[in-house]
C-alpha cells in the first residue's frame, strides 16, 4: 500500500511526490529541462533508440547529460525502445554496458531480448517496459514484474478508472502520461507508416501518415471537394492539467511529458508549469485551488489543441483535427538572459527570434514569477544603440527593470 500522504505540523501534506519526467531531443533541452524542474529526463541514444529525426545522444553527450543532472540532483533514462530485428542484435551487451558505467538511472525497453540481457548482465541501472508494448492492464504488469522489471509505462489509452484499478493491485512502479501527442492506434503499432513511406514506426523512422492530408471517397465519389477542408486523422495533444491532483492522489510514481522533437521553448514552458502545478499541490492538497493559470501557461506555447486523451473513456469526435491544424503558438520565444547588471539594469541576452523596440515581453523563469516589460533601450554587442533584433543567436544588451536571472526565457506578447 502506497502511503501518499502525512500530517505535518498539524497540515496534510503529500509525502509521495512523483517524478516529473521530461523529454530531451538534445543536451541544450536536456539541460533546460532539468533547469525548469524536471526531476528527471529521458533520451534516445544513436543506437537502439525509436526517434530516428530527433538529434539522439552520442555516448559521450549522454555522459555530459549524466554529469549535468547530477549537480541537480536528476536523472538520465535512455531509451532503448526499438523491436529489434536480426540486425539489430550486434553491439547490444557492451552498449548497455557503456550506459551502466556513464551512470544512467534507466533504460527504456519495449523488446523482451534486451529486458532479459540487461537483467541477466546485473547492471546497476533500472529497466523501465516501455509504452511501446501496450500495457493496458495489472495482469500484464505483473508479468513484467516477475521478469524483474523495475518499472512499466502505461500505454495511453490506460482510463483513469483502469489506473486507479491497477494502483490497487500492483506494487511496481508505474508511469503514466500526463501530456503530449497521442497516437492515432495504440502507441507504435500503426502500419500506416510503413505502408505508405516504408519507414518503419517501431525503428523509429514514423512518418506520422495519420497527420497527411487525404481526399475521402464515398461509393466511388469524393466528398471532400476542392473548396472543402482536406482530411487528416491527427488526433489533438493530451492535457491532464487539470487532473493532475487525483493522479498524485493514486500515488503514480512518475509523470512522463512527451516531446524529443519539441523545442527549447516547449519543453520549458511545459516541464515549469506541471513543476509549480505538482509542487503547489503537494504542499497543501486539501487547500489547492486550480485556477486557469496553469492552463494558460501550457497555451504559451506551440501546441496542437489539448484534449483529456483516454482519460475519461475512448476519445470523440471532440478529441480528433480531422480538417484543422492549429499547431501555433500564443507567444512567440525572443530571448535567453545570460546575464543581468543589478546597477544599470541591462541584461545580456541571446536573442532566438525577431523583436523591435516598443515590444512587449514576458519573462518567465523556474525561480520566479512571470514578469513584464516593455523594450525601451536596446544596444548591440558593441553597445551601439539598435531598433530591432533580427539576427538568430545574437548576443544583445536590453534594459530590464525588474530583476531577472540566467536562464531565464523571454516571450513576445502578442498584440
Amino acid at each position: 500500500m502506497r502511503k501518499i500522504s502525512q500530517i505535518i505540523d498539524g497540515k496534510r501534506k503529500i509525502i509521495k511526490k512523483p517524478e516529473l519526467l521530461a523529454p530531451a531531443g538534445n543536451l541544450e533541452k536536456l539541460k533546460v529541462a532539468i533547469m525548469y524542474g524536471a526531476d528527471a529526463v529521458f533520451v534516445g541514444g544513436k543506437e537502439f533508440s525509436l526517434r530516428s529525426q530527433a538529434s539522439n545522444f552520442t555516448l559521450e553527450d549522454i555522459r555530459e547529460g549524466v554529469e549535468f543532472a547530477k549537480k541537480y540532483g536528476a536523472h538520465i533514462h535512455v531509451t532503448c525502445n526499438i523491436i529489434l530485428h536480426q540486425d539489430n542484435l550486434e553491439g547490444l551487451k557492451n552498449y548497455l554496458k557503456q550506459l551502466d558505467d556513464i551512470g544512467v538511472t534507466a533504460i527504456i525497453v519495449a523488446d523482451p531480448y534486451i529486458m532479459k540481457i540487461a537483467k541477466d548482465m546485473h547492471l546497476n541501472l533500472e529497466v523501465h517496459v516501455s509504452t511501446q508494448l501496450s500495457t493496458l492492464n495489472s495482469q500484464a504488469i505483473a508479468f513484467y514484474q516477475k521478469m524483474g522489471m523495475d518499472r512499466v509505462v502505461l500505454g495511453r489509452e490506460v482510463t483513469y478508472e483502469d489506473l486507479r484499478a491497477i494502483m490497487d493491485k500492483v506494487d511496481v512502479d508505474i508511469e503514466y502520461f500526463i501530456h503530449g501527442a497521442m497516437c492515432i492506434h495504440y502507441s507504435g503499432r500503426c502500419m500506416l507508416s510503413n505502408y505508405l513511406s516504408r519507414r518503419d514506426a517501431n525503428r523509429g523512422g514514423c512518418s506520422q501518415s495519420c497527420r497527411w492530408y487525404y481526399d475521402l471517397y464515398q461509393d466511388g465519389v469524393l466528398v471532400n471537394k476542392e473548396d472543402d477542408m482536406p482530411f487528416s486523422m491527427s488526433s489533438k495533444d493530451m492535457s491532464l492539467v487539470h487532473h493532475i491532483g487525483e493522479l498524485i492522489e493514486l500515488g503514480v510514481d512518475s509523470f512522463k511529458i512527451e516531446g524529443r522533437m519539441k523545442s527549447v521553448h516547449y519543453i520549458a514552458t511545459i516541464v515549469s508549469t506541471y513543476r509549480k502545478l505538482i509542487d503547489a499541490y503537494c504542499e497543501d492538497p486539501d487547500h489547492f485551488q486550480q485556477d486557469d493559470f496553469y492552463e494558460k501557461e501550457l497555451q504559451k506555447a506551440a501546441n496542437r489543441a489539448l484534449c483529456h486523451g483516454f482519460y475519461f473513456d475512448h476519445p470523440g469526435v471532440d478529441e480528433q483535427l480531422f480538417n484543422m491544424r492549429d499547431e501555433h503558438p500564443t507567444q512567440e520565444f525572443v530571448m535567453r538572459i545570460v546575464d543581468y547588471n543589478h546597477q544599470n539594469h541591462l541584461a545580456k541576452i541571446e536573442q532566438r527570434n525577431y523583436f523591435e523596440m516598443g515590444d512587449q515581453i514576458e519573462i518567465f523563469s523556474p525561480h520566479h514569477d512571470n514578469l513584464f516589460f516593455t523594450v525601451e533601450k536596446l544596444y548591440n554587442e558593441d553597445m551601439e544603440e539598435v531598433t530591432k533584433a533580427n539576427h538568430p543567436m545574437e548576443i544583445l544588451y536590453v534594459e530590464i527593470p525588474h530583476r531577472v536571472l540566467a536562464n531565464d526565457m523571454g516571450r513576445k506578447v502578442r498584440k
